[in-house]
């Protein structure tokens, strides 16, 4: 299920945040895709009876945290993985922009 549910909510630029309401890192990853405005999709893991489990088989290594953070099919991690990608992905932009 979760596998369907990725693919559907997943195109190459796209950031995906499995996560919960509760969880204040969650909150900070939504805000801070906001703020760059990249476009992405909340999964709430509880509202979508998404277990642990089902994260660990697709992420295919234990998951102690949410959120679960995914650009297109790359795991991304957490919070503070998806800070430093994103700081990466816009010297990568700001890099291939020619000075005029």
């Amino acid at each position: 299920y979760l596998e369907i549910k990725l693919r559907e909510e997943i195109n190459m630029q796209h950031f995906t945040i499995f996560g919960r309401q509760s969880c204040g890192y969650c909150h900070r990853a939504k805000d801070l895709l906001e703020r760059k405005q990249y476009d992405f999709s909340w999964v709430d893991i509880e509202k979508e009876r998404i277990t642990k489990a089902d994260l660990e088989e697709t992420v295919g290594k234990p998951v102690l945290t949410v959120p679960q953070i995914f650009h297109g099919e790359t795991h991304i991690g957490g919070y503070t993985e998806l800070d430093q990608y994103v700081k990466e992905l816009g010297e990568t932009t700001l890099g291939s922009q020619e000075v005029a």
